[in-house]
């Protein structure tokens, strides 16, 4: 029987690849798993890379001479928007003082507090660096953001403010800090540990101005660096990492600054440069008060104040600002100067009557991109560094109107809607005490009203009704959305204004109603330069927060608070152009604003007063022509005043530009009931009353002979109304402007035309006694102010935003005292 062999082939071993992956010999997920070869491939590639990187660092990382840090080191200067210098951020207050002239003490303080491996590290701190990456890798980790962590050296805080800063560097990535201590061994290669330390010193901010442990000394203790004790010396060491907010100021709590000296003289006892009996004994030092520089003096010392407070703000300039000082940045603000010089003499035209507790504030923005044009905070930032306009808060009064207009809009109301605008209503759900009433300024009975009237007389009964029929927190979102900040509450009384409000928040707000809804916040920095080169720009992103149909209904009845002949900011017709805003005057008349905006420019004007201690609020002293005829100061006033003169000046040779078009809805029509001549029922419907027709109304009147302006108003199905009034500017029979704001009307409607009747042969204001019989409506609650001339007719269009009846001339003064304030009397 034969038997077969078998015969076992073997095939070539085949070579295997280093880098076998996926692995060729193993089979399933096992494939996937990389084994010890490329594992140790693929570190060993990444230490010669990163070995790669750390050389070419290295070697091409040059240390700058060290007087270049000294010498590096500007002031940043901060310009206008058409370029011009507006001021200087920091001053060089220096004097180099050599290290050996020192007491040792102030070095040892520095490295006690700062780096107590100074003597004996390389430039960085081994265990430093590692808690250093630690701390970033949570702060990556947990998307917490910020600025990368510290664990720098002596040497690495050296190489990043007088070397990186200066050349406009990046220093708060891992990239910049990787560099920076690429930089801090170099240095420490090629200087003398003590030549380090002493360049440190002479370079360090101290804050007040001062760079630099002799400029310190001097500013701190009016003394030479050679004087200083150890108690003086670890304060102003104390301060190094945040000079401008840990600094001892004179008359505040200084707490911080006292726990921050306690941890450097503890340092220095645990690091052996301070006995146990010296620290005992050792009390905190006095500083001299602390003088500012003339930098922030004057006006714009306000605006310099914002400017370094926004940058700050961002945190690319140090963690409280410092490096401003010293980084010689150019810093481009959104300011106009010409706006800014005008805002001035209008802030200080107060008439020389005026109580000197008076503060004005002014703000103009583009409502387009949130740029402060101009702002107002005070006479001299030095004197008084409060800004009127920022810091200084009041009562809003009726401008906050506009924002339960708005909210009742987005509920679904319309403009056509009325209600009941007669005086001394009980409206359930106002008060907590049911029994409290809402009253009109003067006890005004107007009877069914719709919305637009309600605004242009500033209602207080109708305001009141809608606030609580749409809800109180919507009055006070819609406050938010467009830009208020500050709390506003959620009673009921908000309507009025009752809440504090800044004038560049309230400037805001109004700015986002002459945008279409679309919110931009304010800011006044533009960019920053660094050496040329583009170093920081502000980036605004626009927001709608409230529909366009909605805004330009709003619009439409706050441009009648300005047009109608009664509205309380009729004062403003003087613009000839396109007006809307609202006046507002505070409970017991503590402030009265104009807030007010044509396309292109909204701006805020208010006054307040504070009692002598300049804290606690005060109602208003009437001052100037308003005192002379009896009146409060309201919204309609000094302010709206002050608002036309202003915006005369800055809008002149600029286009007149107009809202957006709006048409008024269609009122509900109720056929009237008639008897009939039938005992019978008629069995036939009734006829449906017609709708009425609406036309345009004819644009481009201004500056045009009355005759032709009439014929043009007849031949649209229109009515002319003429009156006429004294106009330097504008020639006899020409028309000055057409009181109607509405782009379409129903036919048959009234416009009126208001025709010059050339210079006023006076030269001077009527009596006020002279002129006839005063038709002022002193609608709104606290005091109100409105614009009428009192031209024989005395037709004041007294319309009270506050509790005052109308200012115009020719009308029967009201009483000098506003009602006892209630609960509805905010104007």
């Amino acid at each position: 029987m034969a038997s077969s062999t078998n015969i076992d082939v073997v095939e070539p071993r085949r070579r295997r690849r280093f880098f076998d992956y996926p692995r060729s010999r193993v089979k399933g997920f096992r494939r996937w798993l990389p084994s010890w070869r490329v594992l140790l491939g693929t570190f060993l590639a990444g230490c010669a890379l990163v070995a790669g990187v750390v050389i070419a660092a290295y070697n091409t990382t040059a240390v700058p001479d060290s007087a270049q840090a000294y010498t590096k080191q500007e002031a940043s200067t901060v310009y206008f928007a058409d370029g011009t210098e507006m001021g200087r951020i920091g001053t060089t207050d220096r004097t180099i003082v050599p290290y050996g002239e020192l007491p040792a003490f102030v070095g040892d303080a520095v490295v006690a507090s700062e780096d107590a491996t100074f003597w004996t590290n390389s430039g960085v701190d081994p265990k430093g660096l590692a808690r250093a990456v630690y701390e970033n890798g949570k702060r990556i980790i947990s998307g917490s953001g910020g600025n990368a962590k510290g664990g720098s050296t002596i040497t690495q805080q050296y190489a990043e403010r007088y070397y990186m800063n200066n050349e406009g560097s990046d220093t708060k990535s891992l990239t910049g800090k990787f560099r920076e201590a690429i930089l801090a061994i170099k240095i420490t290669k090629s200087q003398e540990k003590k030549d380090i330390l002493g360049n440190y010193l002479n370079t360090i901010y101290f804050g007040r101005g001062a760079y630099g442990i002799e400029a310190a000394s001097q500013a701190y203790f009016a003394k030479p660096a050679k004087e200083l004790t150890q108690p003086e010396a670890a304060l102003l060491v104390a301060l190094i990492p945040s000079p401008n907010s840990w600094q001892p100021k004179e008359g505040e709590d200084n707490s911080y600054a006292t726990a921050l000296w306690n941890r450097v003289m503890d340092r220095m006892v645990s690091e052996g440069y301070l006995s146990e009996a010296d620290r005992k004994a050792a009390t905190l030092p006095e500083t001299i008060p602390f003088e500012p520089a003339n930098t922030y003096g004057g006006t714009d010392g306000y605006l310099m104040q914002l400017v370094e407070k926004e940058l700050t703000a961002t945190g690319r300039f140090g963690e409280d600002g410092s490096e401003l000082q010293i980084g010689g940045y150019d810093i481009h603000t959104t300011i106009d100067p010409a706006m800014q010089k005008q805002a001035v003499k209008t802030a200080q035209s107060l008439p020389e009557d005026a109580d000197p507790n008076v503060r004005v504030s002014l703000v103009s923005i583009d409502p387009k991109t949130g740029e402060l044009k101009s702002l107002y905070g005070g006479a001299d930032a030095v004197k008084d560094a409060f800004n009127n306009s920022t810091q200084a808060k009041a009562q809003g009064g009726s401008t906050f109107k506009p924002f339960t207009l708005i909210a009742a809009l987005e509920s679904g109301k319309t403009l056509t809607d009325r209600y009941d605008g007669n005086d001394d209503l009980l409206i359930p759900g106002w008060d907590k005490d049911p029994t409290k009433k809402v009253t009109n300024f003067a006890g005004e009975n107007l009877g069914m009203i719709d919305l637009v009237q309600a605004t242009t007389q500033s209602v207080n009964t109708v305001y009141a009704a809608l606030n609580v029929e749409i809800g109180p927190e919507k009055t006070a979102d819609v406050g938010h959305r467009l830009g208020i900040k500050d709390d506003i509450g959620s009673n009921a009384g908000n309507v009025l204004g009752t809440d504090h409000v800044s004038a560049v928040e309230l400037a805001n707000a109004y700015a986002t109603i002459d945008n279409g809804g679309v919110y931009n916040k304010w800011h006044i920095v533009s960019s920053v330069d660094k050496n040329d080169t583009l170093f920081y720009k502000t980036s605004q992103k626009p927001e709608r927060v409230v529909e366009a149909e909605v805004i330009n209904a709003a619009t439409y009845a706050m441009t009648h608070v300005i047009s109608d002949p009664h509205g309380s900011g009729a004062t403003a017709q003087a613009l000839n152009r396109p007006v809307a805003g609202k006046t507002g005057s505070s409970n017991e008349n503590r402030s009265a604003w104009f807030a007010a905006f044509v396309p292109q420019l909204t701006t805020v004007v208010g006054i307040s007063q504070s009692k002598e201690d300049g804290k606690t609020e005060a109602s208003l002293t009437p001052f100037g022509e308003w005192k002379q005829r009896g009146l409060s100061m309201t919204g309609g006033s000094w302010p709206a005043t002050a608002w036309t003169d202003y915006m005369q000046a800055v809008l002149k040779g600029q286009p007149v530009e107009d809202f957006p078009d709006y048409t008024m809805p269609r009122a509900t029509w109720t056929p009237t009931p008639t008897a009939t001549a039938t005992q019978e029922p008629t069995q036939e419907a009734p006829e449906e009353p017609e709708e009425p027709e609406f036309v345009q109304v004819p644009g481009n009147l201004a500056n045009m002979p009355k005759d032709a302006a009439i014929q043009i108003l007849q031949q649209a199905g229109l009515v002319p109304s003429v009156t006429e009034e004294y106009s330097d500017t504008v020639n006899q029979g020409v028309v000055i402007r057409v009181q109607s704001t509405a782009s379409k009307v129903p036919a048959g409607s009234t416009v009126g035309l208001v025709v010059s009747k050339g210079p006023d042969p006076a030269e001077q204001a009527p009596d006020p006694d002279d002129g006839g019989n005063g038709n002022g409506n002193g609608n709104g609650d606290g005091n109100g102010d409105g614009g009428g001339n009192g031209d024989g007719n005395g037709d004041g269009g007294g319309n009270g935003d506050g509790g005052d009846g109308g200012d115009g001339g020719g009308q029967t003064p009201p009483p000098t005292q506003s009602p006892q304030p209630t609960a509805g009397q905010n104007g």
